[in-house]
């Protein structure tokens, strides 16, 4: 092989060398940062880019919604309560350039923030609103973490409470808490079924006071219960006014 030949050849590999390098395929869910000589010169992407070799750098940055997960974090709540803590944080970038620009490693930044506010903004509530208030918290905590990471291009998209972890000791100062707010409600609910009832029986009081004829005969049905019961000897008062009606009336002086 002569030397004309074989370097042309090499001339060849060369140009293939070079043009593989500058051909870059972006996905769809893919975009290109270029950089030109060290500087920004914009976002390619998707499909075939072309770069020029040894002139222009790209970074390849995923749009793709990323999951999260936060790890368990020590919080105090405002009622002095120590509970831990874990999370889920759902976000995506949506402006490349700025999630390269502007933030070094914009996942272990995102990750770091969603710790820290974590544990500041449980901090803020009580015990209480923790486990049973989770859809406001996590609705705040999306609220300010999207404020915090848009300037790194990023979107929180959503944040989930996934646990919240007691002692044992608090465990059982709730169950007994729950247990006397159990009982408490039964007290109340009782004590309300009898002033009703005494309210009824005043109300009954009244109608019958009102009508004598109604009181005799609501006697005389209650001496029908007690005679109906297995008893050998009843004794009960008989009403005066009950015997008038079985005497005869006085004539009128003429």
């Amino acid at each position: 092989m002569s030397v004309a030949v074989l370097t042309l050849l090499v001339i060849l590999l060369l140009i293939l060398l070079v043009a593989g390098s500058a051909v870059r395929v972006m996905r769809e869910y893919q975009r290109a940062v270029v950089f030109t000589f060290g500087r920004f010169t914009g976002v390619k992407g998707p499909g075939l880019i072309l770069l020029l070799p040894y002139v222009q750098q790209m970074v390849r940055v995923d749009l793709r919604t990323v999951v999260l997960d936060v790890p368990s974090q020590d919080v105090i709540s405002r009622d002095n309560v120590s509970v831990k803590v874990n999370a889920v944080l759902y976000f995506r970038v949506v402006d490349a350039d700025r999630a390269v620009l502007r933030i070094e490693n914009f996942l272990q930044a995102t990750s770091q923030l969603a710790q820290t506010t974590l544990r500041s903004v449980l901090g803020k509530h009580m015990l209480d609103e923790m486990l049973g208030e989770r859809d406001k918290l996590n609705a705040d905590l999306q609220e300010i973490l999207d404020q915090q990471t848009e300037a790194w291009g990023v979107k929180v998209s959503t944040v989930e409470i996934k646990q919240v972890d007691l002692d044992p000791s608090m465990i059982r100062a709730i169950a007994r808490q729950a247990e006397a707010e159990r009982a408490r409600r039964a007290k109340i609910i009782n004590a309300e079924g009898e002033q009703q009832a005494a309210q009824k029986l005043v109300e009954a009081a009244e109608v019958l006071a009102a009508n004598p004829g109604a009181m005799q005969l609501r006697y005389l049905g209650a001496l029908n219960e007690i005679a109906g019961e297995r008893s050998s000897t009843i004794v009960f008062p008989f009403p005066i006014d009950l015997l008038k009606a079985f005497t005869p009336q006085s004539a009128s002086p003429r």
